[in-house]
């Protein structure tokens, strides 16, 4: 199977920042699960699995703080893949309004593919793909 990757993007907007004015780390980690669930939704195209849910972040690392007015841009790449999870490196990038561009934040997603099962629970599911 080919690389599977996703790109996403937000603008960090006034709302977006803590209290010295950066944007808030919690914000950062909830726009780089989206990319990662993004990159799955791909990865399990073909599958029985509706999509995927977060097991686990490893290991977030903020590297730059990241300003109000700057772009944020997502790159989730599926590095590997078990029988129900998949793992999703997220990549994150400021750019500022001059075109300046820096890496920002990195982490390690663990994503499980669930489907609707009985009694509309959601249940894992084994999605039968591999990355080679």
């Amino acid at each position: 199977m080919e690389q599977v990757t996703a790109r996403y993007s937000q603008l960090v907007m006034p709302n977006d920042l803590n209290n010295i004015g950066t944007l808030f780390g919690g914000k950062m980690v909830s726009w780089m699960d989206i990319a990662a669930a993004k990159a799955i939704q791909r990865f399990l195209r073909g599958t029985e699995a509706a999509g995927g849910v977060t097991k686990a972040i490893d290991e977030v690392v903020f590297s730059e703080p990241v300003f109000g007015g700057e772009w944020v841009n997502f790159d989730a790449t599926v590095i590997s893949a078990g029988t129900t999870s998949i793992t999703v490196r997220v990549s994150v990038r400021a750019e500022n309004a001059g075109g300046n561009a820096r890496d920002v934040c990195e982490a390690i997603f663990t994503m499980v593919a669930v489907k609707k099962g009985g009694g509309g629970r959601w249940v894992k599911v084994a999605h039968g793909k591999s990355l080679n």
